[in-house]
């Protein structure tokens, strides 16, 4: 199986490949600091992971701060007012929180992606 997903340390990249430079490039998902990486081969691309997630790490550790960790469980989501209203009012009257409902539509959601 092919995939465009790379893991080290507990951080993961997106890989997409740019065909005029002929290069792999990476980006670190799920934080806010900027990491990116690339390579002209598999090999060279997961030592520039590597060396970029170690130097990150490095880097914040020198100037005393804590790295930023991926996917903290929390984000943002727009939507129209007319749904937020609804949310909202389900959620009251079902006695749980917007975020509950959230979580459990994501839920199944992906359990129908993983089927």
């Amino acid at each position: 199986m092919i995939s465009s997903l790379m893991e080290y340390n507990g951080y993961h990249a997106k890989v997409e490949f740019d065909q005029e430079d002929q290069i792999f490039i990476g980006h670190v998902l799920g934080i806010n600091d900027s990491l990116n990486f690339h390579g002209e081969s598999v090999k060279e691309l997961t030592q520039s992971m590597h060396d970029c997630i170690d130097n990150y790490l490095d880097y914040c550790k020198k100037i005393g701060k804590e790295p930023e960790r991926e996917f903290k469980g929390s984000f943002n989501v727009r939507i129209k007012p007319e749904q937020h209203k609804k949310i909202a009012l389900y959620a009251a009257n079902e006695g749980i929180t917007i975020n509950q409902f959230v979580s459990r539509a994501i839920d199944d959601e992906l359990d129908i992606l993983e089927g």
